[in-house]
């Protein structure tokens, strides 16, 4: 199990690879909790990315074991808090990121593949610097510039329009030739020479430093008060389009940028169109050695397929187009000593090894922690107390622990021993589960670590994003007694004047906090039904699943109807190895693009604890969860909403394209045939689900008239 880290993807057995995949699903979910939820991240960028990556390679190599809390289902951040809340009309998406020129190649093939297209056609592709900032979308009615957000979670941002006012960059007016509707996106950063200037403004007026242009960049952006982002100098790449309505903006992406150099974007000079993988590779190897040179930081090249047409076509996966990616540069690396080794325990009991270090510079940032993972990464690596150690950063991040250098190990280090107890008062047990390497203590809802855990996940940013509602303010609420289950946030107003010791009695909580407090809860009283399921903390149910869970059931009774029947099912057939063997609602859960029967079992575990049906109950005597929304580019789409199967081989496209199609038009495509079903799309050779349709009376099309139905 120890070395199963570093096997190759096409030695691992079926079972090695869900081990493997469930390892990278634990750490990359608690990494992305670190990262987006709580603003401190463990790993570097290219750390993580490397998990991602192995996590992908062994997904390619076995795709019936893809979980639903995939790191390829994973985007961006929920927003701040702070600020209204603007719903993208098309989400922003984060990029899937190249690492050398294999993975190129890869990009490449999976395009030509997709598409269908001969290795010696041409595909012109884009590729433009990597602008190490903050991303923004600028939407512009009939000539004006009306709003501008932040990227947040890729689907709800941040409503920063009157700062974004302050930047001279900016348009604020657009010539008659721009669309009625037009939605820009682009990089809002902080050069290096203005950077310089800042932090010796703030030395002299006893402010502190920015750590580097990125956080400064952000921080202006997200001020409060659009006076003090006028003072700061921020500066904006445009780089491609979100929505747009009535106008033309050309046929392809390279066309659309000079279209935004003439309406006053200013854009990167560097950009170039691209004919081939050499040509590619070659602006990656200029832009890279010209990086130090270049008066702003850039940690990449992102590529993208020329043509609006192939973009359409090629559609996108959860949380990235399948029509771009980012070609990442390597990751900085520094020499420290390890001072101590302390157990974190997260909401579902995970106890998490973290490296506390003697405080080094890397690439310009001072960090003093680490994430060793779980035991088998300390026993791989052999990393003990009081050892010298390669760390590793790249981008704003707490570094990873890459290696250790033996030849300068103290001779009284002794071999770290990894408790056999949670840390908790209660001294629980750690266990590791099956098909899991990291401890997990047995206490469950009894270990205050994993109370207070689970109430921070709930009130987190890709949850209820309460504002003000941050880690340490759930801890003090927790340990006085005034909070202990999620209801209770939302009668904290009527309980505060009767308690013995009211809010206000806590430093730092005065009356206009409180207020502030008491109205913050109020707004998230109407809740999403996505962000809902998120926040109850299931096991394996990440931003993408629930997603996925709320657009497959539409309603909070539907779904909380649906998994209880297939809990109760379960229960039934607990020694069934195919879902249509448990039972009906079970099935249907599992036919979920990417849901599976481990997936399942987990919701099947929550809802079959009456802990978790009273606390879901008392949420609904308190709040409203609104139902899933259809996208707005699917509105008037004949199959918006729709249950989709294809099976067999289609002729005009690949069947990844028309699963992407499909979505995009808002249908729910899933991979077995039930009762619920309303299309199945037949190719040539479409086997035994056309037959199960026909029984079913599920109406089959014919390739034909799937095209008609998609537009195509």
């Amino acid at each position: 199990m120890t070395e199963l880290a570093e096997k190759f993807v096409q030695d691992l057995s079926v079972e090695e690879a869900k081990t493997e995949l469930a390892r990278l699903a634990s750490e990359i979910g608690h990494h992305n909790g670190l990262y987006h939820t709580h603003d401190a991240p463990e790993i570097t960028d290219a750390e993580f990315d490397a998990l991602k990556r192995r996590n992908e390679e062994i997904e390619a190599w076995f795709p019936d074991l893809i979980r639903a809390d995939s790191p390829s289902k994973q985007v961006g951040a929920a927003p701040q808090s702070g600020f209204a809340k603007v719903r993208h009309a098309i989400p922003m998406l984060s990029l899937d990121n190249a690492f050398g020129e294999d993975d190129m190649q890869g990009f490449f093939a999976r395009v030509r593949r997709m598409l269908r297209m001969e290795e010696s056609s041409p595909l012109e592709v884009v590729g433009e610097p990597k602008i190490d900032g903050l991303s923004i979308s600028l939407r512009y009615e009939n000539g004006k510039f009306v709003q501008g957000a932040t990227r947040g979670d890729g689907r709800e941002g941040e409503d920063v329009t009157q700062n974004l006012m302050t930047m001279a960059e900016i348009p604020k007016t657009l010539p008659k030739d721009a669309p009625p509707i037009l939605e820009v996106r682009g990089e809002v950063y902080i050069n290096k020479a203005d950077f310089a200037a800042l932090n010796t403004r703030r030395i002299k007026s006893g402010e502190p430093e920015f750590a580097n242009p990125r956080n400064a960049a952000a921080g202006s952006l997200r001020q409060l008060d659009p006076a003090i982002t006028k003072t700061r100098p921020l500066r904006l790449f445009a780089y491609a389009c979100g929505e747009v309505k009535d106008g033309n903006i050309g046929e392809s992406h390279w066309e659309f940028l000079r279209s935004l150099k003439q309406w006053g974007f200013p854009t990167n000079p560097i950009a170039e169109l691209c004919t081939d993988i050499d040509g590619v590779l070659a602006l990656y190897k200029t832009i890279a050695s010209t990086r130090a040179t270049l008066p702003y930081d850039i940690d990449g090249v992102v590529y993208k397929i020329n043509r609006f047409d192939l973009q359409a076509r090629l559609g996108f996966v959860s949380r990235a187009p399948r029509w771009a990616i980012a070609h990442k540069f390597p990751a900085e690396q520094a020499e420290t000593i390890l001072r101590d080794i302390v157990i974190q325990v997260g909401r579902t009991g995970v106890l998490t090894p973290v490296a506390e270090l003697e405080p080094v510079t890397v690439g310009g940032v001072v960090v003093s922690r680490a994430t060793l993972h779980n035991q088998d990464e300390i026993i791989r690596k052999d990393v003990r107390i009081g050892d010298c150690v390669i760390v590793q950063r790249a981008g704003d991040v707490i570094p990873q622990v890459v290696r250790v250098i033996p030849e300068k190990r103290p001779s009284n280090a002794e071999a770290y021993i990894f408790p056999t107890l949670c840390p908790c008062p209660l001294e629980t047990p750690a266990l590791n589960a099956e098909n899991e390497v990291a401890k997990r203590c047995t206490g469950e809802l009894a270990c205050p670590y994993q109370q207070i855990e689970r109430l921070i996940h709930f009130v987190s940013r890709n949850a209820f994003d309460i504002d003000g509602f941050g880690k340490k303010q759930v801890q003090a609420f927790f340990e006085s007694k005034r909070i202990q289950t999620p209801a209770d946030i939302f009668d904290l107003k009527e309980t505060d004047p009767k308690a013995e010791s009211p809010i206000g009695d806590l430093e730092g909580w005065g009356d206009k906090s409180k207020e502030n407090l008491f109205a913050a809860i109020d707004a998230r009283r109407v809740i999403s039904l996505e962000r809902f399921i998120y926040a109850l903390g299931i096991r394996q149910v990440g931003t993408a699943t629930a997603g996925l869970l709320a657009r497959a059931y539409g309603s909070l009774d539907a779904w909380h109807k649906a998994m209880v029947d297939a809990a109760d099912e379960r229960k039934s057939n607990r020694d069934a190895k195919k879902p249509e063997d448990v039972g009906s609602a079970y099935t249907e859960l599992c036919a979920i693009e990417s849901i599976g029967m481990n997936v399942a079992d987990d919701l099947g575990a929550f809802f079959s604890e009456p802990h978790n049906l009273s606390i879901i109950k008392s949420l609904e005597d308190r709040i409203t969860v609104s139902n899933a929304e259809i996208p707005t580019t699917a509105i008037d789409s004949p199959i918006a909403g729709k249950t989709m199967v294809f099976t067999g081989s289609l002729s005009a496209m690949s069947r990844g394209e028309a699963k992407a199609r499909a979505e995009t038009l808002g249908a729910k495509v899933t991979g077995s045939v039930s009762k619920n079903t309303d299309f199945v799309v037949a190719g040539t050779d479409p086997g035994s689900k056309v037959t199960k349709a026909e029984s079913l009376g599920v109406r089959v099309l014919l390739e034909k008239e799937w095209l008609e139905m998609a537009g195509l």
